[in-house]
């Protein structure tokens, strides 16, 4: 009987072995195809992305994830809100279909006795590693020269997966007042999310409008959900009415700044943009203009003469229109009519946050742009641009459309704007609790519209040149193209009707130098030349100006700078006055 046990437990043992054997091997190999946890968190914006090309061309890498597992209803562990009053309202049959998006730690069970079918609306999760600057990089090489733009994707549900939702209600991250709150990345991604279910899966009511019901301590953002959608508003939940075409516009185009709101369609960089490429995703506004402001001082009246010239010089037939203060003296106003400009008075907004008589003491009174409701969109311009070629094409794009200045931010000086009365109320409702960075208009409007679309920077060419090597800009010789390159010139620093005519004054202050190009001075002198010599003349210098001209030009010779532009022979015969 021994003998006949033996041979039964070994080979038993020896099954049992087998067994954990192959157990190890397919635990094994499920560890060597699983992607490193390490590995992923230390590259997260670095293998998440396309480049542009790829993107344009629909190949687009999707976004690596934290896959955003569904939560059991547990409704003793949920977090419980009380509903909307106005549910009642707007809802007054059963059975409507609902998607709920990021709504797992809610407790959603009165949507369900209400007689409402749920339908929860799974997507991946950005990585907590996935940072805003991924999204809006501070610099992108948009001529492609030196290298094609690798740019993150925000990955979004499987919209084939779902039928027509009859609303749609989202739970949206909030985490003011910690600083930067509205830059995260994730609160983006549910917005986006949001909108891209309005555009494929919302039901349209009999308005054309699909409903949208937000929960947040957060107003969401405006950028995607402007607040004349907004019908309602209690507690935490907000209540909005969306039209599908206009959000389908703003879906359509990239996210973030890292790609072109407006790509070069052919292979010449020189190429004009061919609007056809964007008109049938677009609804045309009925009525659109050109706009500027002065405000408080006089010092600006020749370059917003300079503007309009340029702007009619291109063809344009569009409006434009100057929004002036009582500081504008009469002669001035006359002037400014006959060089195209259409008048409209403001009363000037002040800054709360800066100091008495300070360069931006008023300068919120560009706010003042979203009250020109008889417009539908409008193209603010600053008054020390020229335009060099038709922009009328911008008129296409949605809010907010701009430049890049810096880091993440957009450029104010051009920006396609959608007038709004409440949108301007809540600005001011906001005037002191938004922080601006610079403490101007630029640093506030940067705060409000953190999700901006990025127009080539040669539409709006920043006269700043702090990649210049040996006193020579890498585009110097954009300035002096014939036919134009640039679009505009932005003229940073000390503006060229504030200096002599014989060269750029900017040479003269130290701390200007990166202003500084001869080139683009004297590309703004020549335009200036063919003005008409009535409008010419408000182009003078005043006694205290030549006074301080000759100061930075003695100081200038004093520290020797190398430039020796205080060595040139001032022709001017402004000089003279």
């Amino acid at each position: 009987m021994m003998n006949m046990k033996a041979p039964l437990s070994k080979a038993l043992i020896i099954k049992i072995n087998l067994v954990f054997l192959a157990c190890f091997l397919i635990a094994y190999a499920g560890l060597l195809l699983r992607p490193s946890t390490s590995v992923y968190h230390e590259n997260a914006a670095s293998i998440v992305v396309c480049s542009s090309r790829e993107c344009k061309a629909g190949g687009e890498v999707k976004m690596k994830a934290e896959l955003k597992k569904p939560v059991v209803n547990d409704t003793r562990k949920m977090i419980k809100h009380e509903l909307p009053s106005f549910l009642d309202i707007m809802e007054k049959g059963t059975n409507s279909k609902i998607g709920m998006v990021n709504m797992e730690d809610e407790n959603i069970s009165d949507w369900s006795k209400h007689g409402h079918i749920i339908i929860p609306v799974e997507f991946e999760k950005v990585s907590d590693l996935f940072e805003w600057k991924d999204l809006f990089p501070p610099w992108i090489d948009e001529e492609e020269e030196i290298i094609v733009p690798k740019c993150p994707k925000i990955p979004m549900p499987i919209f084939d997966n779902y039928g027509k939702m009859d609303m749609i209600v989202a739970k949206l991250p909030c985490k003011y007042p910690e600083e930067g709150w509205g830059r995260d990345v994730f609160r983006v991604q549910v917005h986006l999310v949001v909108a891209n279910l309005v555009v494929k899966r919302g039901k349209k009511g009999l308005n054309g409008k699909t409903k949208v019901v937000f929960l947040s301590k957060c107003r969401p953002m405006v950028e995607l959900f402007s607040c004349d959608d907004l019908m309602k508003q209690e507690r935490d939940w907000w209540y909005y009415q969306l039209d599908v075409v206009k959000l389908e516009h703003k879906v359509s185009l990239p996210i973030g700044s890292c790609n072109l709101a407006l790509p070069f369609w052919g292979k010449e960089m020189n190429e004009a943009y061919d609007v056809s490429h964007i008109k049938s995703i677009t609804k045309t506004a009925k009525r659109e203009a050109y706009a500027t402001v002065l405000h408080s001082s006089e010092d600006y009246v020749c370059g917003a003469l300079a503007l309009a010239q340029s702007l009619l010089r291109t063809g344009t037939k569009h409006d434009l229109l100057l929004l002036l203060d009582v500081s504008i003296s009469e002669p001035k106003r006359e002037a400014l009519v006959k060089s195209g400009w259409k008048l409209r008075f403001i009363d000037r907004i002040r800054n709360p946050r800066a100091k008495n008589k300070t360069y931006n003491e008023y300068n919120y009174s560009k706010f003042r742009l979203w009250q020109l409701t008889d417009y539908d969109k409008i193209i603010f311009v600053d008054s020390d641009i020229i335009v060099l070629r038709n922009i009328d094409f911008l008129f296409y794009l949605p809010q907010l459309s701009a430049t890049g200045n810096s880091r993440s931010i957009f450029n104010s000086g051009l920006m396609v704007i959608e007038p709004s009365n409440c949108t301007f109320d809540m600005f001011m409702q906001r005037t002191k609790d938004v922080i601006s960075y610079n403490g101007g208009d630029q640093g506030f409007l940067n705060e409000v519209f953190v999700w901006w679309h990025r127009l080539p920077r040669r539409i709006n060419f920043l006269k700043d040149f702090w990649t210049k090597k040996n006193g020579i800009s890498p585009k110097d010789h954009w300035y002096g193209a014939d036919p134009p390159i640039l679009y505009t010139i932005h003229y940073l620093g000390l503006k060229p009707w504030m200096c002599y005519r014989d060269y750029d004054c900017n040479w003269n202050v130290l701390e200007y130098h990166e202003y500084a190009n001869d080139d683009a001075h004297w590309r703004w002198w020549k335009f200036h030349d063919t003005m008409d010599e009535n409008l010419q003349k408000y182009c003078g210098l005043s006694r205290l100006d030549i006074i301080r001209l000759e100061w930075m030009r003695n100081k200038a010779e004093k520290l020797g700078f190398e430039n020796e532009h205080w060595k040139i022979n001032v022709t001017d015969p402004r000089r003279l006055v």
